[in-house]
Parts: C-alpha cells; structure tokens; sequence
C-alpha cells in the first residue's frame, strides 16, 4: 500500500476565486452523481456508444491525446478532447461551471483540485474508487487533494514528478561515479562543484529558477520532506520554511551561487526555460521534471531527491480528473475513467511511452523493467507529497510572492531573513 503525508487542506482557493472561479453557492447546488446521470453506475461504468466531453490542460495534451486516442479505439463510447491554453484553462472552468457548461470530464492542476471539489464542480465517485481493488496502490496524493470530506472527487490524469537527474558523460569527466546518485544534500553540492571545476564553456555544475517559484517548490520541498520535515502545518495556514532543514537547502544554493557553479541566466529564470541548458547537456546535476526523461538524447542518471542526511522524495504534481457536476453521462464516464486506471491503459499506454503510472502495483511493468530509471521514478512517486493550501498560488507559485523573496534573499542577497519572511508566507496562507 503506498502511503505519502499529504496535506489535505478542504477549503475553496481565494487564489481560483481571484482568477474568476466566483463560483460562491455552486457547491450546494451540485448534484450527487446519481442526480446528474440518467442511469445507475456499475463497477465498470457504460459503454454504449455515447459521446463523451473532456478538457484538459495543454501541458499534459501528450498524455491526455494518447488516452483519449487508445480509448477510442477500443470502446464504443467516444472521447471529444478539449485542450485548453494553461493561461487561460482556470478563466474557462470558472465560466462554464457559472453557466453550467462544464464537460463530461475535466482534468485539473492537483493544485486546483481541492478547490474545485469543495465548489462542488466534481460528482462524487467515492463508491466508485472504494470499490476498485487496487484502490490501496493508486497514488494517495492525488486521492487526498481530490477527497473533501471523506467524499473522493477524482483520480490521478498524469502525473509530474520532480526527481534528481544527472549527465553520466559529465559526471566520468569530472571523476564522478556516473552511477551513482547523490545520496545527500552535501553530495549533490559537491557533484555539481566538481562538474564547475571543469571549465567547460557553457557549462555549469547545476541550473534552477530562481525566480520561478512553481519551479522552487517543486524542486526543493522534497529535500526537506526526504529529510523529514514538513513545509506547511497540517492545515496548511502555516508556514515552516524556516526550520534546519529548509536553511540547509537554502545555505547550499547559496554556496553554489557564491561559487559560480549555478547557471547564471537561473537568477532570473521565471519558468520558461529554466530546464533548457540540462536537456542541452550543459548542466551536470539538477532536480527536473520526471516528464521530460524521454526527451533527452544523452544518458542521464535519475534518482529521488534527497534530504540534508539522506532519504528521498518528489513533488507529486500533475492534473486529476473527475466527472463534472454539469455530465449527465456519469455511468459512460466512469468507464473512461474506470478504463484509465486499467493496467491496459497504465502499461500499454501510458507506460509504453515513457510516462509514470498512478498504481503503484504497477510500477514495475515490462516497459519500465528496460529502463530501470522509470522503475525509480514510479517507486519514488510514492515516497512524495502533494502540498496543498488555501491560498498556495499567491504564497509560492504568483509573481512576486512572498517565498521567492524569501529564496532570493537567502540565496542571491545574502540577507538573514528567513524568519521574517517566512511570516510573510504564513501571513498569506492563514487569510
């Protein structure tokens, strides 16, 4: 059984409602899903030839065409896919779930996802998942964000790990053990320095976005849950980016700042590029999304991240999906998504072309045993948290937040003032 330490925060996003997700009221008005759909649910949903909706963000369009696509070909129900701009995926929902437009299915940012349930855009489906039999080996961070009050509202779309990847050719240049992962916090320091002290031009021990800060979370919460520590209370209004172990990620990008082994375009880096210079072969150890494995065209070493002393973790990102409050299809829905967490559809779709699995049984499947980096990624996705918060975007993830002051004092300034402004992280998510 896998297990995480989710923070289950059930309360509606002032970040959603601030980008247009008024949607104030809808969740008492949603109805359950035996309301909303013109048949009873079986285990294994309706397949009779029904035309289904579904929208989804275009960063998982890969994923999201090859589900929908193999679906298709195999069922009689039919799949119309929607990929929606992420900029303007949230403003969509919110419209259709104010003029009860919204899809069949819609995926959403894990992120958005408690939100969004708690609004009441999502028909419960908790008798759905409690009677699959694998329901113990589906990823728990995914499950957790999507359960509001005991009441489960979606399951896991596609998944997006961070995880600690490497340049095997620049590591045997700069002496390193090419199959070796850094175990530690230090360790990593110390690969990414003996790659700087190769002077390559246009070369560099490690590479970020230091002022990304959806990139920040998603790269260096892990080392402080694989250390074993938290970054948030349990509620999710309070911040502990300022304990030993976070100052300890901090100190050691601050050291690597200092000593030119960071990337130097990363001081301004807000997302776009930030994993470019790696998949170019110009950068020897970073953490980087899992995703992006099968793009690169050198060998490249991957492992979780780690913690100051050791141990792993990954940020368990990624979109859920569930059935809309607006389907009256809910019976041929479920059997998409019934389908989706088959081993048919986890394997011989989405493992077949280099993706991670949401069933931790199936991590280890004949496409993964070739490559034994996608065991590891599939193994670590359960040693990762899915951190969520009331107000998370404007915290971490907006322009200008208050946890990109805090790194980019502690790392490029060289101010003392994590205490500070981790109060200003807590400030905003306690509102």
């Amino acid at each position: 059984m896998i297990t995480t330490r989710t923070h289950a925060v059930r309360r509606a996003s002032a970040a959603a409602i601030a980008a247009g997700l008024l949607l104030g009221g809808l969740a008492a008005c949603a109805p359950a899903a035996d309301e909303a759909s013109n048949e009873p649910i079986t285990a294994e949903g309706t397949d009779d030839g029904t035309t289904l909706t579904l929208w989804t963000r275009a960063p998982i369009e890969r994923q999201a065409k090859l589900l929908v696509d193999a679906y298709n070909a195999s069922h009689e129900n039919q799949v119309e896919l929607t990929v929606v701009p992420n900029d303007d995926y949230v403003a969509k929902v919110g419209a259709a779930a104010g003029s009860g437009g919204l899809p069949d299915l819609f995926a959403a940012d894990i992120v958005y996802v408690p939100n969004w349930a708690q609004q009441g855009l999502f028909q419960d489906m908790s008798e759905q998942i409690d009677g699959l039999d694998f329901k113990d080996e589906i990823n728990p961070g995914h499950l957790a964000a999507g359960t509001v009050d005991d009441a489960e509202y979606v399951l896991p779309f596609a998944l997006d790990l961070s995880m600690l990847f490497w340049n095997k050719e620049l590591f045997a240049e700069a002496g390193l053990d090419p199959e070796k992962a850094p175990a530690t916090l230090e360790e990593f320091s110390e690969a990414a320095m003996a790659v700087q002290a190769l002077n390559k031009p246009d070369t560099y021990g490690t590479a970020t976005g230091l002022n990304c800060g959806g990139c920040l979370v998603f790269t260096w919460f892990p080392s402080i849950w694989a250390s074993g520590d938290e970054v948030m209370n349990d509620d999710g209004t309070e911040s502990l980016l300022d304990g030993d172990s976070a100052q300890a990620v901090y100190d050691t990008w601050a050291g690597l700042e200092e000593a030119g082994a960071v990337l130097p375009s990363s001081t301004d880096e807000a997302g776009p590029t930030w994993t470019a210079a790696f998949s170019e072969g110009k950068v020897g150890v970073m953490p980087f999304p899992a995703t992006l494995l099968p793009s690169l065209d050198f060998d490249a070493g991957v492992a979780g991240i780690p913690g100051v002393d050791g141990g792993v973790s990954t940020f368990v990102g990624g979109d859920g999906i569930g059935i809309s409050k607006d389907s009256k299809k809910a019976a041929q829905a479920w059997n998409f998504l019934n389908w989706m967490m088959s081993e048919d559809a986890q394997v011989e779709v989405l493992a077949k072309d280099g993706n991670a699995v949401s069933r931790g049984d199936l991590a280890d499947n004949e496409y993964s045993s070739a490559d034994p980096r996608l065991v590891t990624i599939n193994e670590v996705a359960a040693k990762g948290d899915t951190p969520v918060a009331l107000n998370f975007q404007q915290a971490f993830n907006a322009p200008g937040s208050p946890w990109l002051t805090l790194i980019r004092n502690a790392v490029l300034n060289g101010e003392d003032s994590v205490p500070a402004d981790n109060e200003e992280i807590t400030a905003i998510l306690s509102q």
